[in-house]
């Protein structure tokens, strides 16, 4: 390629003269290939894709202008050594780089930067390889272009599925490293993936190289690694066993974060239980919700039930069997008596509660008993197991999501409106029946006030639920997205006047969730911003996820306060 070839992409970032970006992309061209370089320089590169198939250029569930949040370029680093030298490139220019994985973060941005000209670092397109999965030890340790199903996929070809699973979430396509990282949930009793990490490695704003926990205490085998790059050297023999190490314990530095760039992951997987068994609960009535929630508490506790169950709105279970218009011609949200016709139609609930036993058949049975007889309590519960339902019911699918097989049916839901986005909403409640009806009643009076449909799921985790609106809107629809716009910038005031945090969020309100975590005068966000600043004093690495700027980039948190 030729040394004086000029690019001019769509949009550059902040500060930043096309002279610096030219030269910047024809050094990394140099480093990578031409082949892992793509420059964002026409309008005909911008299409929203698919699920299966994404972009990495921009949003494709945009709420905003499809290109409001645009890169300017995609590199794709071949290794660890190449996103060093794309690190220290950067640096001399601040040019700001917005790391990825998969680019599937569906309905919190996706692939998109949250600084507009930023290059999106796909870390998933060469860095992809499951590196070890160790079964004495039930762990894995992977790139970032490892999926779900690339690793289901790696313990059945390895014919190890008999002896350890892994967990997924609704979707099997998105990176494990990615989904831990951002604080993503499964289904199996190891859902909560952040918990279930041990050891990352990590390049730092600076270009050095860092492995966290066991991971900094070299491996003993010295002779064996003379020779090799520290990204090629063997980790530590505890490292993906205890996470901890010694000193302070940093790896949550690195989690929804812009303090470096993880380049590895280690994470436990599940030891096959010696047995398995799916149900679904039907709750009859909307306000069952609350008896369900305070039965949930105790069995959750007392880890009676054993995995991470769901309690599913009916139209999210609809959603995915069909589109609005199976059930209804209107386009104004539902009402209680078309819901209630919606769930007697497919033979289910208002609610919908799905969970899993695991175990040998003996302790199975004490716990379905155990579970069986506290659901009783509510008027007109019903029981089934997946062979109790249809074939394409919601319970065959949640059936192979509860232990760790990925699938993609999920999908479906978003069709439930034409030309389907989505945004999700995500707060967190206490595993409390009150708050649950106190929450599922301000979102859905708010859904409903802007003409879409409430759709959602409560998660039930340890001690807390995580409570997932699923905003579905028209992406052609101009009116609908600024009323989309106004709904969750609402629903977030709603809920931090109720004392309730997002635990996850979509670009265009991550200051604003910010701004909700603001006890003693902002002092969270002030100690993030400190240690930003210090580690990443050109401010390359992400400016702006999750509501921390560097200080060249500070006036931006308040351009999209109100939009």
């Amino acid at each position: 390629m030729s040394e004086t070839m000029e690019f001019r992409p769509m949009v550059l970032p902040p500060n930043l003269l096309l002279s610096e970006f030219n030269g910047f992309i024809r050094e990394t061209i140099r480093l990578v290939g031409c082949e892992n370089v793509e420059v964002i320089s026409s309008k005909d590169q911008i299409h929203d894709g698919s699920y299966m198939d994404p972009r990495h250029t921009h949003d494709p569930h945009h709420i905003m202008e499809q290109d409001y949040f645009l890169a300017s370029a995609i590199v794709a680093p071949r290794n660890v050594a190449d996103v060093q030298a794309i690190v220290r490139l950067a640096n001399k220019v601040s040019f700001p780089l917005w790391p990825i994985s998969i680019g599937r973060n569906s309905g919190y941005g996706g692939a998109a930067p949250r600084v507009s000209g930023s290059i999106v670092l796909n870390m998933g397109k060469n860095m992809n390889r499951v590196l070890e999965v160790n079964v004495e030890g039930a762990y894995c340790l992977v790139e970032p272009g490892v999926t779900f199903h690339d690793l289901h996929d790696y313990l059945v070809s390895n014919n190890l599925r008999d002896k350890l699973w892994l967990d997924v979430p609704d979707l099997g396509g998105g990176s494990v490293l990615g989904n831990a990282t951002e604080r993503g949930v499964g289904y199996t009793p190891y859902g909560d993936h952040w918990m279930m990490h041990s050891g990352m490695e990590v390049v730092l704003p600076n270009g050095e190289l860092l492995r966290t926990g066991m991971g900094a205490l070299p491996d003993p085998r010295r002779p064996e690694t003379m020779g090799l790059k520290p990204e090629d050297q063997p980790w530590n023999k505890t490292a993906q066993l205890f996470p901890y190490g010694f000193g302070p314990y940093i790896d949550g530095l690195f989690s929804q974060s812009n303090m470096g760039i993880v380049t590895k992951l280690g994470m436990w997987l599940m030891p096959n239980p010696g047995g398995y068994q799916s149900y679904l609960i039907t709750l009859p009535r909307d306000d069952d919700l609350k008896q369900a929630v305070d039965i949930i508490r105790p069995l959750r506790l007392g880890m009676a039930l054993q995995n991470v169950p769901t309690i599913r709105h009916i139209l999210l279970d609809a959603a995915v069997l069909g589109d609005k218009r199976s059930y209804s011609y209107k386009t104004e949200p539902l009402s209680d008596e078309e819901l209630d016709e919606i769930a007697k139609q497919l033979g289910l609930g208002r609610w919908n509660f799905y969970g899993a036993l695991y175990g040998p058949e003996p302790i199975r049975k004490v716990l379905w008993e155990t579970v069986k007889e506290a659901f009783s309590a509510i008027p007109g519960v019903k029981f089934y197991f997946p062979e109790d339902t249809p074939e394409n019911s919601i319970l065959r699918v949640r059936d192979k999501t509860m232990q760790g097989i990925p699938t993609y049916d999920e999908l479906k839901w978003i069709d439930w409106v034409p030309n389907g986005a989505h945004l999700f909403f995500s707060p967190i409640a206490k595993v409390s029946g009150e708050d649950a009806m106190l929450q599922y009643g301000v979102t859905r009076k708010r859904c409903e006030e802007v003409g879409l449909d409430f759709i959602g799921t409560f998660t039930v985790g340890m001690r807390e639920m995580h409570h997932i609106v699923c905003i579905v809107f028209n992406r052609k629809d101009l009116i609908q997205k600024k009323k989309v716009q106004w709904l969750i910038r609402t629903l977030i005031d709603d809920c931090a006047a109720n004392g309730w945090g997002e635990y996850r969020t979509h670009l265009a309100v991550m200051d604003q969730i910010m701004g909700t975590y603001n006890w003693n005068n902002d002092s969270f966000l002030k100690f993030n911003e400190i240690l930003k600043n210090a580690v990443d004093p050109n401010g390359i690495i992400a400016p702006g996820k999750s509501g921390v700027w560097p200080s060249q980039y500070r006036h931006m948190a308040c351009e999209l306060v109100k939009f």
